[in-house]
């Protein structure tokens, strides 16, 4: 038995309880029960305790997109000119780095971007994978990382035309053998999904070959009308819209993503409704390519269920969260925006998201739920309540204010010292790694 107490516990369960001085115990990978420390000490007085020594005890975040490959961009100035629209970014930068990663360079990019998710109090990510020289075995590796971690992850490769048909026949076999094997796995750390880029770089025949190859109830994780220019190439392509043509290929439904969709318009998201397809929203990502705003506050409001990624951007959520409140804010031009859908999908939505793919319930700290706990240092300047603890940790927390993380009942993290990981040992083979990666770039 593992306790968790000393600090202000925010359940997140049906009544948004908060325990002022509160106690999690966990039987294993689960949430065995709550209530007061005293309480829960006195009724397990052998058990190991974690001391929030008065900080904040509450669910693990979740990241509902994530590019685990991404960390090795970190610094890099690139060759050549930059680019200046959202297809440019793609063929000078990421085209081209994805291109000179190795399997080994897989492997050490997704570690460390779980050592910063493990630092930020991130237990759950849900990633979208891509290296075209070097298909095969790439999910096997990040899934070596993740139990190494013990960060749960959702892996998919990202199936695309751009790199010929020999490099999309690897990306859909990768695809389809990770997800058998996934779905054996009996520690509830790792699924799979079905990868796609996005509509401009995947033909009819390669949506009919991944459909046909696709193990059955596997949903698919796809970039959806992220820049203007993919909705531009169906309509010239194909006569309709993203969503249409990958509704029309059976690619949408109750347990796909769609990621990103700034620029779909109401018929699509009729249809992104329709199917129970899940949207993420990716408000830094969007930004700093300059797509545009998603309409994420008419798609959460009008039922789809809207979470929260950071696109490989960072594994703050944090971080993420505070982006998603002011661009909202900003493009709607009203300040009375946002707070309630924006922490409706970090805390609420993702963890909706991520239980299509996960056998135990996430997100809240509640008796039969996936024990993923974190400790946040913090202390209220004002009254802190079960209400009002999304307004604290947007405008009083960031990721870094986590000191301890428990993922599954596994202590990754115990007063900002990784339990098991080595954060050195594994950034300084990053550093050399990175280097040859800029190299063959």
């Amino acid at each position: 038995m593992l306790l968790v107490g000393n600090g202000t516990l925010i359940t997140r369960d049906a009544a948004d309880s908060c325990i002022k001085d509160g106690c999690v115990a966990i039987d294993g990978a689960v949430v065995a029960e709550t209530g007061p420390t005293g309480e829960i000490r006195a009724k397990h007085p052998g058990a190991r305790f974690l001391d929030a020594r008065g900080g904040i005890i509450m669910p693990g975040f979740i990241n509902a997109h994530m590019h685990y490959y991404s960390a090795f961009s970190r610094g890099f100035a690139g060759k050549g000119p930059a680019g200046t629209n959202f297809v440019e970014v793609l063929e000078r930068l990421w085209w081209r780095l994805d291109k000179a990663l190795t399997l080994d360079d897989v492997y050490l990019s997704a570690k460390v971007c779980m050592i910063d998710c493990i630092k930020n109090g991130t237990t759950t990510v849900l990633d979208h994978h891509a290296s075209p020289h070097a298909v095969r075995g790439s999910l096997f590796r990040i899934a070596d990382a993740a139990r190494e971690t013990g960060v749960r992850s959702c892996l998919c490769y990202e199936v695309s035309d751009r790199d010929g048909e020999a490099v999309m026949r690897e990306g859909i076999a990768e695809n389809a053998e990770f997800i058998r094997s996934a779905a054996r796995d009996k520690n509830d750390l790792l699924a799979g999904t079905f990868g796609l880029h996005a509509s401009m770089t995947l033909s009819d025949a390669t949506l009919e070959a991944c459909a046909e190859a696709a193990p059955a109830q596997c949903g698919y994780h796809v970039h959806v009308a992220e820049g203007v220019q993919d909705e531009e190439d169906s309509l010239k392509k194909y006569g309709k819209r993203v969503v249409e043509r990958f509704s029309d290929f059976g690619t949408l439904g109750g347990r796909s993503i769609a990621v990103h969709c700034v620029h779909v318009d109401h018929s699509e998201r009729e249809i992104l409704k329709e199917t129970g397809t899940a949207v993420v929203f990716n408000p830094e990502s969007n930004m700093g390519n300059a797509v545009g705003c998603a309409p994420a506050l008419e798609m959460y409001g009008a039922g789809i269920l809207t979470g929260l990624g950071t696109d490989g951007f960072v594994s703050d959520m944090p971080q993420s969260l505070k982006m998603a409140n002011a661009l909202l804010k900003h493009n709607a031009r009203r300040p009375d925006a946002a707070f309630a859908e924006v922490t409706g999908m970090l805390f609420r939505n993702n963890a909706g998201i991520a239980e299509r793919y996960f056998r135990l319930p996430l997100g809240r700290i509640a008796p039969g739920y996936s024990a993923d706990v974190i400790v946040c240092d913090y202390l209220p300047p004002t009254e802190l309540t079960g209400v009002n603890i999304d307004g604290h940790i947007l405008y009083g927390t960031g990721g870094r204010c986590v000191t301890t993380t428990v993922a599954r009942g596994r202590v990754l993290m115990e007063d900002r010292r990784l339990a098991e990981a080595d954060e050195a040992e594994t950034f300084a083979k990053a550093a050399d790694a990175s280097k040859k990666v800029w190299e063959r770039f």
